[in-house]
């Protein structure tokens, strides 16, 4: 891997700020992803990693501050049109269409890269299901998963690892220049915490992941960078080392025993 020193971010924040009431979710919260690597957020529950998530990718705009993506300001677009750029997402809750197949959904992710705020439309939905380059676009994500065999498998009959596959090849379709995943570890068990991280550890070197997560045996083995973000601020950035010598990430959030 390359110096991340040397790097410049192929996704950034820059001085996130959003306010709800009287409340400070984010203050001038700056992080960046670089080729390449994996970094990390975590931080107690209510630091503001979700609406931090939120604002890098779309769904809520930022009050002050900055998102930018392969060097394009992208903090006017949408949601779709950031992840028509190359901004793929993951979430804590799943956003899968649950009574579609695993097929469907995965050429539903293939055409939102196409298509962007059309991809609701049914008409064109069902034009997509017949086209062949999307149909094989999904079809190659969901080998590179492990779902190939469950394509024509209704999405509510996965088990819940199974579901967290799909997300990912749903991901994988927008042939992302970045992912940007929430908890992608949680509900899974040892075994199946094992292989994603596995499969997380691969896909960085397509395409780097901004990856919030709470399961710290998973954060240390994967990330290259660590961010900790308390009561809505960046506390200390640093490598898992470095984050693990930190006092004060000790106090606030990892405990002694870390």
């Amino acid at each position: 891997m390359a110096d991340q020193h040397t790097l410049l971010p192929v996704l950034e924040a820059r001085s996130i700020t959003r306010t709800f009431a009287a409340l400070k979710a984010n203050e001038d919260v700056s992080i960046d992803l670089k080729q390449g690597e994996i970094h990390a957020v975590i931080g107690p529950n209510g630091a503001g990693k979700s609406t931090l998530i939120q604002q890098i990718c779309g769904t809520l705009a930022p009050d002050s501050g900055e998102v930018f993506l392969a060097g394009e300001n992208i903090t006017p677009l949408k949601a779709h049109q950031r992840a028509r750029r190359g901004l793929a997402r993951t979430f804590q809750v799943s956003a899968l269409a649950m009574e579609d197949t695993v097929l469907e959904n995965a050429v539903l992710g293939a055409l939102g890269a196409q298509s962007g705020a059309g991809v609701s439309v049914m008409g064109m939905f069902s034009s997509a299901l017949g086209n062949r380059a999307l149909r094989d676009a999904a079809m190659e994500a969901l080998l590179r998963v492990g779902l190939r065999d469950k394509a024509q498998v209704r999405t509510a009959q996965l088990s819940h690892g199974e579901r967290r596959q799909l997300e990912l090849a749903v991901a994988l379709t927008l042939k992302p220049k970045a992912f940007v995943m929430d908890e992608p570890m949680a509900g899974l068990g040892a075994s199946g915490s094992k292989a994603m991280t596995e499969f997380l550890d691969r896909l960085r070197r397509e395409a780097p992941i901004l990856l919030v997560e709470h399961d710290m045996d998973a954060v240390f083995a994967l990330a290259d960078r660590i961010s900790v973000l308390v009561y809505g601020r960046i506390i200390a950035t640093g490598t898992v080392d470095e984050i693990r010598a930190d006092a004060g990430v000790r106090e606030a959030y990892l405990g002694e025993d870390a």
